[in-house]
């Protein structure tokens, strides 16, 4: 029997659903969606969620714009959302990074008789509270968890969090986890990187220099994995440090390759992208809503199975 791509089996249920006629609007198209996120545009990781989103949009016929505060200031993103709330668009996408910064607006706009599918950062539970259809996202203590058990089989007893997601909670659960999983306190071993390639590069090797002692260093995402990288480099413990980072991008990827960093904790953002989207077309054309939350992570890329992903990091993974 042939296998169905997840592509030709989402299609296959729209199209089934339609002929039960159980239908709020049969010949309702060209819906307007908006997805907001709260990162600055130096995060390249957005890139690929919005490849989901868009890829999605154009199998159903609707359309998605994209929207985020240029610099992640979240009072800006309260206003990107109460701005988009007034539009009245079809449906909202959107992260949650603080849900007592972001919450109010959120909840305005699920009052305003606007679905609401969020994602990324935030929990299924957060999402529920604001009365969100469902959330797609990772669990970002557990996947910090899974990271931090990963490096104590490998010996690991100490690390170094390079954290830029301040004041997003997704940055201190990531780091936490990961602490769990070592079975250490946290404590001082999260540092406040910045968004500053330079600067995260340059605090990366002050906190190394005087920590000489630290087994592993623990990186949230592209912006801090790249300049630790060159820091690693820089001061000669590229290869020798044991190296984990969150998401992938041709630049992680080829580190893997590399020896670099040891393993990539895979959120895989094009489904946050292309998942919400097809939830809310869902909903809206024919009355369909699935049960749960869906949980697009954690995976794990390592070495050994680099070659199945690297072709499509930074695009659909």
């Amino acid at each position: 029997m042939k296998k169905l791509s997840f592509k030709a089996v989402l299609l296959a249920g729209l199209a089934a659903t339609a002929a039960t006629g159980v239908v709020q609007s049969a010949s309702a198209a060209d819906e307007k969606y908006v997805l907001i996120h709260h990162s600055p545009d130096s995060e390249t990781f957005w890139n690929t969620v919005k490849n989901g989103a868009s890829l999605a949009a154009e199998e159903v016929g609707a359309t998605v714009t994209f929207r985020n505060p240029p610099s992640g200031d979240l009072a800006d993103m309260v206003r990107i959302i109460q701005q988009t709330t007034a539009e009245k668009p079809d449906g909202i996408i959107v992260t949650i990074p603080d849900l007592e910064t972001v919450g109010g607006a959120i909840e305005d706009a699920v009052a305003q008789g606007i679905p609401v599918v969020t994602m990324n950062t935030g929990t299924a539970e957060e999402s529920k509270k604001l009365g969100a259809l469902l959330h797609v996202g990772q669990p970002e203590f557990e996947a910090g968890q899974g990271a931090g058990e990963r490096a104590k089989a490998e010996g690991m007893k100490s690390f170094l969090c390079v954290n830029s997601l301040f004041p997003n909670v997704a940055g201190q659960q990531r780091c936490e986890g990961f602490a769990e999983g070592l079975g250490v306190p946290l404590g001082e071993q999260m540092i406040d990187s910045g968004t500053d390639a330079a600067e995260i590069a340059n605090r990366v090797k002050a906190y190394l220099s005087s920590h000489q002692d630290t087994g592993a260093v623990l990186t949230l995402g592209p912006m801090t994995a790249i300049p630790t990288i060159k820091a690693l480099k820089d001061n000669g413990m590229a290869g020798d440090i044991y190296f984990a980072t969150f998401d992938l991008n041709p630049d992680i990827s080829q580190a893997i390759k590399d020896g670099v960093i040891n393993f990539a904790i895979d959120q895989q953002p094009f489904l946050q992208g292309y998942l919400p989207v097809i939830t809310l077309t869902n909903d809206l054309r024919y009355g369909v809503l699935q049960a749960n939350s869906v949980l697009s992570g954690p995976g794990f890329v390592t070495k050994d199975n680099l070659a199945l992903v690297e072709s499509l990091a930074g695009k659909y993974r």
